[in-house]
């Protein structure tokens, strides 16, 4: 262990954010010494954002600053090596071929003694939470991604070693800004406390703890007051810039955060096709958490599964696939949702296990996108994963290429879950990305989702523009799929014609006006825009992209004109300065006075791993004078022979309350009175029974959702879907809030709860089952006593 631990010459990171309102910028400074008596080549192989865009890199040796170019990839590649082979330091980043969240750094020719800071800068765009807050994630977990049957290996091979074995520290700061003020900075990691700079909280400062130990990613949530403000902005071009380019020109980014009238938002869909597709690999026999190690993230899905199938409206269609090196489906085809194909999904739900080896997405996907869709019922496909693999850019190609049919909802459950698959696939899919991180449970998360996917489809969408004469606007964003309640849409723009000086800012007059259909309802927003105080970090996003949408244009278009497609990105890449799958940044020491002597020795940097933490396997390979490092499977444990293996999965815990009583419920909307029923109220069945009305199938339903308003209002997102389902279901039977003798049925529930409170007063002003039982909360305190 101390071998490998001197071994390794990267000292420590450095990493600072600033965010502005909902863009990030990320400097993070690497720092390596070389303690060996020879030469050494590091190479470090580490996960970014899958959306980031990578616009810096440098190195600093001694009082010599190099800053990298980007160059076409296999040229920079070949200067690298040409480099080192004559003596020169060199400096090399690029991305993965098999996807963008994976990026190597290399250090090359650390003379003996020697040290070098890396600093390394990218922009990203904040994903909006379903509750409002904006994620940010620096990751810091690398898990070892599955290399589907058939495909070639990866271009650059990961090492990984237990979070607690990472023989480098991190130390991280972010500042926070916005025209509103902040609420709050939340973290899975541990923060010192928020400093506010101004005393409106516009401004405010936080810092990463001491002792970070790379067993989870930094993630911050940072919520805002008054959050649903659309924007649009507009930064000026680069003064050295060509124009007529599009870092010469302005660029427009026009933020849309829509909230629609309550009156839409509260009818939700009663049809659709829903398709749950869940991660059966070995990783998912990890624990959550390591609070609650006997909570796995399989019997966390199934949890969720239960939740989801109980939610659905009746009429609609549904099926569950599963997946691992293989794929299972419930049903051939998708079925009509009723109390029979419900607890027979169900059932076998229950037997799920974390059983099915690798990784293998490709191939369910298209699976189901070869199933013809429902007249009707427009299909939503819902993705559970822990890992990711080697074909990210295939799997989210199949999606983009189906959007058209379905929308695709996301979630990364647990540390390491591939950036780049799951917000890949819910963009191209016009749906939602949810991370399941930390102490998150996945159940809210998920019907936070189901919610969005229930909403009305916003149709129509349209973008026009007021702008001086002789100015136009070009749309640089694909075409937006959706717009849900509560997400944010981004759209930028290339302005072009009379617009003003490149170096100045903006000054006429222009405005944007987007346009669209919900239901009954034509929406407007109309915007003015506003100069950017951002230093070219919108045109950056608006390279990244372009960049994003010729890569994948590459990859369709492959084996015809994809040359002249490839060309484009690579020009792009260079002009903006922004990274691509085809390019790389390259940094030479050409002023490092004399060769650097003796053979170059290359260690291998480690990650933290999750999933190698959780399985509790270590294998180390050979320590060699030539070569260190540890070696681990990955997510998906092989054993001696090669074969995959599921971790093996702690005993069950006993099941919450909550899920028991949602377990009862029926596909309707309804209970039955019985001693399962009794046994979570707290009663026995003859206790239940006694107390009462004639209203035998109403009496349970009421008692159930009386229960959950009681007992279970911190858990109100999980539930809330399948009780205004039961409570529709009460309202559909007709029937009337007395038994047979006049008795209010609030009085025989007074009854049962044994309570001495006068409920007549009470009686007398309700009207109606649903009211009754939804807004009489008065019952919840009689229930608690």
């Amino acid at each position: 262990m101390s071998l490998f631990c001197c071994l390794v010459p990267l000292k420590s990171i450095d990493a600072q954010l600033e965010v502005k309102d909902h863009v990030a910028t990320l400097v993070s400074t690497l720092n390596y010494e070389n303690k060996e008596d020879k030469p050494l080549e590091a190479v470090f192989v580490f996960p970014l954002p899958g959306d980031a865009a990578v616009c810096h890199f440098s190195a600093q040796i001694g009082e010599t600053h190099i800053v990298a170019e980007v160059k076409e990839k296999q040229q920079a590649q070949e200067e690298y090596d040409d480099a080192l082979s004559s003596g020169q330091q060199a400096f090399l980043l690029e991305e993965s071929d098999e996807s963008p969240d994976i990026f190597s750094l290399t250090v090359g020719s650390l003379p003996p003694g020697e040290s070098a800071s890396i600093r390394l800068e990218y922009v990203t765009e904040l994903a909006v939470q379903a509750d409002d807050g904006l994620r940010f994630c620096l990751p810091a977990v690398l898990n070892l991604r599955y290399q589907p049957q058939g495909s070639e290996g990866p271009s650059v091979q990961v090492t990984s070693v237990p979070a607690s074995l990472v023989p480098y520290s991190l130390s991280f700061s972010a500042q926070v800004s916005s025209p509103r003020p902040i609420a709050k900075i939340e973290s899975s990691c541990s923060l010192e406390p928020l400093q506010y700079l101004k005393a409106d909280q516009t401004q405010a400062t936080v810092k990463l703890g001491a002792g970070h130990k790379f067993d989870r990613d930094v993630e911050l949530l940072i919520y805002y007051k008054d959050a649903h403000q659309p924007s649009a902005v507009v930064e000026a071009g680069q003064v050295s810039a060509k124009p007529g380019s599009l870092m010469g020109d302005p660029v427009v980014m026009v933020s849309l955060y829509p909230e629609f009238p309550q009156s839409v938002m509260s009818s939700l869909a009663t049809c659709g096709e829903f398709v749950f597709l869940v991660d059966r690999s070995g990783s998912m026999g990890c624990p959550m958490n390591n609070s609650t190690p006997q909570e796995t993230r399989i019997s966390s899905a199934k949890d969720t599964l239960l939740l989801l199938l109980k939610s659905l409206p009746m009429g609609c269609y549904f099926n569950i696939y599963s997946f691992g090196s293989s794929f299972e489906h419930i049903f051939p085809t998708s079925v009509e949702y009723s109390e029979k194909t419900m607890k027979e999904a169900l059932e076998k739900v229950e037997k799920m296990g974390s059983n099915l080896g690798g990784t293998e997405i490709l191939q369910p996907l298209k699976h189901i996108y070869s199933q013809a869709c429902i007249s009707k019922h427009p299909r939503q496909v819902f993705v559970f994963t822990d890992g990711g693999g080697g074909n990210t850019k295939e799997v989210t190609d199949l999606v983009k290429k189906n959007a058209g049919s379905h929308r695709c909802f996301s979630f990364g459950i647990g540390e390491g879950a591939s950036s780049a698959l799951i917000n890949g696939i819910a963009k191209e899919g016009g749906g939602h990305a949810q991370f399941i991180t930390g102490a998150d449970r996945m159940q809210p998360k998920v019907m936070q989702s189901l919610r969005f996917a229930l909403q009305p489809a916003v149709e129509d969408i349209s973008v026009s523009w007021g702008l001086p004469k002789g100015a136009s606007a070009t749309v640089l964003s694909p075409p937006i799929k959706a717009i849900f309640q509560g997400q944010r849409s981004l759209i930028y723009a290339q302005l072009t014609g009379q617009v003003g000086s490149p170096a100045s800012h903006f000054e006429a007059d222009c405005s944007v006006t987007v346009k669209y259909s919900l239901k009954t309802f034509d929406l407007l927003q109309m915007l003015d825009v506003s100069p950017s105080c951002l230093r070219l970090t919108v045109h950056r996003l608006a390279a990244r992209t372009v960049i994003r949408s010729l890569e994948s244009e590459e990859r369709t278009r492959r084996g015809q004109q994809d040359e002249k497609v490839k060309k484009k990105v690579v020009e792009l890449s260079i002009q903006s300065g922004v990274s691509s799958c085809f390019t790389a940044f390259i940094a030479v020491n050409k002023d490092s006075g004399k060769a650097v002597q003796g053979p170059l020795v290359r260690r291998n940097v480690p990650t933290g791993d999750s999933i190698y933490e959780c399985s509790g396997l270590l294998k180390l390979t050979s320590c060699t004078h030539l070569s260190s490092s540890f070696h681990v499977t990955g997510g998906d444990d092989l054993d001696s022979e090669g074969s995959t293996r599921s971790v093996p999965e702690p005993p069950q815990p006993h099941k919450d309350p909550l899920l028991q009583l949602v377990s009862l419920q029926k596909a309707s909307g309804s209970w039955m009175l019985d001693e399962d029923l009794a046994a979570v109220l707290g009663k026995t069945k003859e206790e239940v029974e006694k107390a009462k009305p004639e209203l035998v199938g109403l009496w349970a339903s009421i008692l159930a959702l009386i229960w959950l308003h009681a007992f279970k209002m911190d858990a109100k997102e999980e539930w809330e879907l399948l009780s205004m389902k039961a409570a529709s279901w009460i309202k559909a039977q007709n029937g009337n809030i007395h038994n047979h003798q006049g008795t209010p049925v609030f009085k025989c529930i007074g009854t049962l709860f044994k309570s001495n409170v006068n409920l007549t007063s009470h009686c007398a002003t309700v009207h109606g089952a649903e009211k009754s039982i939804l807004h009489c909360y008065w019952l919840i305190e009689l229930l608690k006593k």
